[in-house]
């Protein structure tokens, strides 16, 4: 006999049996599942930097899905060498020596990428969990080296490092952290390094950079350099409002860490693989990391994947560890998944094939030109700013005195909504009222002039002229 359920579902439309099945993140629960809250969106396909929905509608994808359809969507090649690798070996794990050639070939491939002398490569799925996996090892790093009291990790207010338990805590965003009862024990946050918001009068990028340094340096002398393991950063803030960092902000922050022995991790899940221009986003900034988290654009979003990247510093520890502790216990079920590797390895070769780091450099100055000429002048824009393929303009209700509009009036988010309407994906950002975009890399001229055409159009419907 078949389930009356079942026959009463055949007849709902396919956004009413998703509001009555799935949870979707960073959404209203109730709201949304009552058939409130944000529309929804069945996203059926895409070419490039846009996409199509189930409703006939064509959207330039301004955000490339969450910072990650780098290589842009439709992309045969990595769909052929996904199924390519299904049909020879869909899965075997990586454990006790257990491997396969797409992952074997792909950790080369990004050892030679990498900035400094990276010796290993361990993968995981999400940059969440990679960010997870950089705590662990710097833990167990401490312990092999016999300073079990050296543990807290510096992280930076507006920082993002993921939405699982501890790269939740290290996240530098309220939003993330209400209700969840992350562990804060081990995590310390420092200066944001948003010279608009956060420098003081008068004070240029130069001076802002050594104020946020000597800042951590008080912090560390507080907490004792003993008890600090770690400083994490992406080179570009991303989801905190994609801030390029100010002049001379690594070079000064480097020179504290390196001071008292800490370990730099370098949270490269939004710019490796392209999205500042090189291939990762510590060669823009002359970044020296022990450590790198990379995800988003090292398959291009076309099959989940992560790593976390190795320096000689802790790689040389890390082996020494097998003397106390035996095997390295750590891992999961997919690490290094045959599938997923075979999408990184065709991803990047595209990238390199194609020349799409060369597109950054080229279009990404263009599209942030045209924002700032566009928009430069409005008198509720505050602040446009970009690097490679990330730009950000950021809402204020008063220009000449840096005023903010009220929360509640949530104008990002109705930039934003607006963008929607014309045929754009902009995001609106946490904490405060900015639209951001990081589209894909193979941005032409004529999306990037779409882009700015159509975000003129819903900053006038909302703020007017």
């Amino acid at each position: 006999m078949s389930n009356p359920i079942n026959a009463e579902r055949r007849n709902l439309s396919m956004e009413e049996i998703d509001r009555s099945s799935l949870i979707h993140p960073f959404t209203p629960l109730k709201s949304y599942a009552q058939g409130q809250g944000p529309a929804t969106r069945v996203v059926t396909g895409g070419q490039g930097a846009w996409i199509h929905d189930a409703d006939g509608g064509r959207l330039l994808d301004a955000f490339a899905g969450l910072y990650c359809v780098n290589v842009g969507y439709g992309r045969t090649e990595i769909a052929d060498a996904i199924a390519e690798q299904a049909h020879k070996l869909a899965y075997y794990h990586a454990y006790a020596g257990a491997t396969n050639e797409p992952a074997v070939r792909l950790a080369e491939k990004m050892l030679a990428k990498a900035p400094g002398d990276m010796q290993r490569v361990y993968f995981g799925l999400s940059g969440s969990d990679a960010n997870e996996t950089q705590v662990k090892l710097v833990w167990y790093y401490n312990n092999v080296l016999g300073r079990p009291q050296k543990k807290k990790i510096i992280a930076r207010r507006r920082g993002y490092h993921g939405g699982t338990i501890m790269s939740a805590a290290l996240t530098g965003l309220d939003v993330y952290h209400a209700g969840f009862d992350l562990p804060f024990g081990p995590v310390r946050h420092t200066t944001a390094p948003h010279h608009y918001w956060e420098a003081r009068d008068g004070e240029d990028e130069a001076a802002f950079s050594a104020r946020c340094a000597a800042e951590l340096e008080v912090l560390i002398a507080e907490e004792g350099a003993d008890t600090i393991a770690a400083f994490i950063g992406e080179p570009a803030l991303g989801t905190g409002g994609i801030v390029p960092p100010p002049a001379g902000y690594w070079a000064a922050i480097q020179a504290v860490l390196r001071k008292h022995d800490i370990l730099l991790i370098a949270d490269e899940v939004v710019c490796g693989f392209g999205r500042l221009g090189a291939d990762f986003g510590c060669q823009v900034y002359d970044i020296e990391p022990d450590l790198i988290t990379v995800a988003k654009g090292l398959t291009s979003a076309y099959l989940p994947l992560s790593g976390v990247m190795v320096g000689p510093k802790v790689w040389s520890v890390l082996q020494a560890g097998e003397d106390s502790y035996g095997a390295f216990s750590h891992g999961y079920t997919y690490s290094a998944h045959p599938l997923c590797a075979a999408a990184g390895l065709a991803n990047l070769e595209l990238i390199e094939r194609e020349g799409i780091i060369d597109n950054v450099r080229e279009v990404g100055p263009y599209l942030l030109a045209g924002l700032r000429d566009a928009l430069g002048a409005h008198p509720h824009v505050g602040e446009i700013r970009g690097a490679g393929l990330l730009a950000a303009v950021e809402f204020v209700e008063d220009r000449a005195e840096k005023k903010r509009f009220e929360p509640a009036r949530r104008i990002g988010a109705a930039v934003s909504a607006a963008c929607a309407q014309n045929g754009l994906i902009a995001r609106g950002m946490p904490g405060g009222d900015i639209l951001g975009f990081a589209p894909p890399l193979v941005l032409t001229r004529n999306d990037a002039d779409a882009i700015v055409e159509r975000t003129v159009k819903s900053v006038t419907a909302v703020l007017g002229t």
